[in-house]
């Protein structure tokens, strides 16, 4: 296996990231996560447009695009597989043991794990604890990612795959690493990126492929939901058949399969997709 650190291929008992680096002091760094298939990320284009909102939203110098171009294409090249997680992080740097962020500029890594496929339904958890709508990282994806951790450990012990979480004020918000849609009377919606979640890449592709109403929603719609399905890079569209207690049957119910087909067949026509 071959990673890119700061500039070239490494192999992986090789790569080597400074004990000091701000990435792992303090969490200050930003990451993507992709899926690549035969050696093709999809959405490549947009993810970096989120690096950047994500790294800006640090105070983080932005990415150089050409830069992360040409480390995701020599880690592809250097690892073939069938289904792959590509990894892209950026962080603060070699800095002081603080919050002081230091002058030697920042991080770049980029490496690629092998992935199964999604199964096409699955079970989530609900967790008492809250995203924050109004906290300084909503909205960016950073590697301060310990909350998620210990959400998603509890969902495995519960037998699901994801953890949902509630905002502050009562509404649904996401899950650890996923975004969240249910289905009332027909109808789809899922959270605005104002409840505090992620403005997820694979969210917003089927916001626009689906005509998906972005609403403000209870956290107790869960115990209603006609359907519930989650999306991210890795999962696309899955449907949910549990959620904590509540089976929902006859899982994927219609309009989760027409999501779940339309965000296949768009896909595979344009493996790097724009919001416009």
């Amino acid at each position: 296996m071959k990673l890119w650190v700061n500039g070239g291929l490494r192999d992986a008992d090789d790569a080597r990231v400074s004990v000091f680096d701000h990435g792992l002091t303090v969490g200050d760094g930003v990451f993507e996560t992709l899926k690549a298939v035969h050696g093709q990320a999809f959405a490549l284009t947009l993810h970096l447009e989120r690096l950047t909102r994500s790294a800006r939203g640090l105070g983080l110098p932005d990415p150089d695009h050409d830069e992360v171009r040409r480390a995701c294409a020599a880690v592809l090249e250097a690892n073939p597989m069938e289904r792959g997680r590509l990894r892209i992080t950026y962080t603060g740097g070699l800095s002081p043991l603080g919050s002081d962020r230091g002058t030697h500029g920042p991080t770049l890594v980029v490496a690629l794990g092998p992935t199964d496929p999604r199964p096409d339904t699955t079970a989530v958890i609900t967790v008492p604890w809250t995203r924050n709508e109004r906290g300084v990282l909503t909205g960016l994806k950073t590697t301060s990612y310990a909350e998620n951790v210990v959400a998603l450990a509890g969902a495995t012990a519960r037998g699901a795959s994801e953890a949902l979480f509630a905002n502050t004020v009562g509404q649904l918000c996401e899950g650890t690493g996923s975004n969240v849609f249910v289905v009332l009377d027909g109808e789809l919606h899922t959270p605005p990126v104002s409840s505090g979640c992620l403005a997820g890449i694979t969210r917003a592709l089927t916001v626009g492929w689906t005509g998906a109403r972005e609403t403000e929603l209870p956290f107790d719609v869960l115990e209603r939901a006609d359907e519930v399905f989650l999306t991210s890079s890795l999962r696309d569209v899955q449907a949910v058949h549990r959620v904590d207690g509540r089976v929902l049957t006859g899982v994927p119910g219609p309009v989760t399969a027409k999501a779940m087909r339309v965000f296949e067949e768009r896909a595979a026509a344009d493996p790097d997709p724009s919001f416009r």
